[in-house]
């Protein structure tokens, strides 16, 4: 991952117009080719991004990120105040509660419950970003890409986003749909969701352990 602190202002071309006035902040460079700008505030979220893949084009005073979708992200320097790198190597990726890879575990076995005629095809399918926690089919055939927190938020969201960008990149799924679902949704994450095509659907996790508990009941 590459570091870089730089007075600078940014600019993005694309859906909309958006302009970030001269200001220190932090460059992120990620090892997938993803670029972040921050500023010292606002927790996690980055003031402007740009997601793999795309092509970062560095010139005296100037970065150029482009995406295949011909959006553009212009960073001009005004001046690099530190430029760093460092290696992190691979991340195990975050660990579910056990409430959580319940939860993935008891949907997988009964995904009509999401949606009536899911079929699972698979757990924890590979992209190259990560793994999205539920393939399944729909009763139209369709690829739908199913996302499980035990608490839905925008983070989340973003998560399921960028699976799905990586998945329509496969013409074998494409298109695919998104489903987000969790045992309580915040409202925030549902326009989110709600605004890109993904589907929101709350699950009541007792009366899924009620399923399981039925099914091992032997009279």
């Amino acid at each position: 991952m590459r570091l870089v602190i730089a007075r600078c202002s940014v600019d993005y071309a694309g859906r909309l117009s958006a302009h970030l006035p001269m200001a220190v902040r932090l460059l992120m460079v990620k090892a997938d080719g993803c670029v972040a700008v921050h500023a010292d505030g606002g927790a996690y979220k980055p003031l402007n991004w740009m997601n793999a893949p795309n092509t970062l084009t560095e010139r005296d005073g100037e970065w150029v990120v482009r995406n295949p979708k011909g959006e553009t992200l212009t960073i001009t320097i005004e001046e690099i105040l530190s430029d760093s790198a460092w290696e992190l190597g691979p991340d195990p990726g975050l660990q579910k509660d056990g409430v959580e890879a319940h939860l993935q575990e008891l949907l997988a076995a009964n995904p009509h419950t999401i949606e009536t005629g899911l079929v699972l095809v698979r757990r924890e399918h590979a992209t190259d970003i990560g793994p999205v926690d539920l393939l399944c089919r729909d009763a139209g055939g369709v690829a739908v890409a199913i996302e499980v927190k035990r608490r839905g938020e925008i983070d989340g969201v973003e998560q399921l986003t960028r699976y799905l960008e990586r998945m329509d990149l496969d013409p074998l799924l494409r298109p695919v749909r998104g489903v987000f679902v969790a045992q309580q949704i915040k409202p925030q994450a549902r326009v989110l969701a709600e605004s890109r095509g993904i589907i929101c659907v709350e699950i009541d996790y007792d009366e899924l352990r009620g399923i399981e508990s039925a099914e091992l009941r032997l009279f």
